[in-house]
Parts: structure tokens; sequence; C-alpha cells
């Protein structure tokens, strides 16, 4: 079930459908408003197609994506694939960012997190916000 806190931010953007790939960084499914997705072509689209590595970078980055639309119950059909790449078990979390949401198997997500300790985060937080 795709958390109704969540379609209620999105409004109008949840009917829309979303987009779903393999997580960049991790072992995970990152999941995009149609709007942030064509947002991503229209950068991928100023780069040249007749550069060999442009081509394959926008090859390499819409690999595995998929259209997925929530059902009349509100539930969002993780397509096989992307369940088997992304170590998927029963239970899933999901994580808002800014342009894209994530959705991780809950015990990968918790060890994941904790990557990262306390000292570590304040630190960086003061290092890329402290300025402002």
């Amino acid at each position: 079930m795709f958390p109704a806190d969540f379609q209620e931010q999105l409004g109008d953007l949840s009917g829309e459908g979303f987009v779903l790939r393999p997580g960049l960084f991790r072992k995970c499914i990152e999941m995009y408003t149609m709007k942030e997705w064509q947002q991503k072509q229209e950068k991928l689209k100023q780069l040249s197609p007749f550069v060999k590595v442009n081509v394959d970078l926008m090859r390499k980055y819409n690999a595995g994506a998929r259209l997925v639309k929530l059902d009349s119950t509100g539930r969002l059909l993780i397509p096989k694939p992307l369940i088997e790449q992304s170590d998927l078990d029963k239970e899933v979390v999901i994580i808002a960012l800014p342009e894209y949401m994530e959705i991780w198997d809950k015990g990968a997500y918790h060890k994941a997190n904790m990557e990262m300790d306390q000292a570590t985060l304040e630190q960086l937080l003061q290092e890329k916000f402290g300025q402002q």
C-alpha cells in the first residue's frame, strides 16, 4: 500500500503514475513522479546523441525504468525484476528525498542508515548548510 500521507502530499501528481528505476547508488528502487522523471529526461536530451559515452549514459540511466500507477485501492504494484534487483522482502520503507522517493527493504534501509553516525551527520550538516 502506498502511504496515504504521501498520496495527499503529491495530490494530483499521484494520479499521473510514477517511474520506478533501480537505485543509482544503493540496492533500492528510486520512484519519480512523472513530472520529475520528465525533468530528468530533459536533462538527458541535452546530451549529444552523437557522442557514444552520452548514449551509453542515457541507456544505463534508463535501464530497468518502469511506469507504474496506483491501483484503485492505493496499492503500488512493483514489477518483479525491480523487486529482485533491490532485494525487497515483505516489509519495505519509503523514504522521501527532495526530487524522488526511495523504496527499500526495511532491514537493508536500517543497516544503510546506521552507516552514518550522529557526529558525521552533524559535521556534514554544518559543512553543507552552516554558512547560509
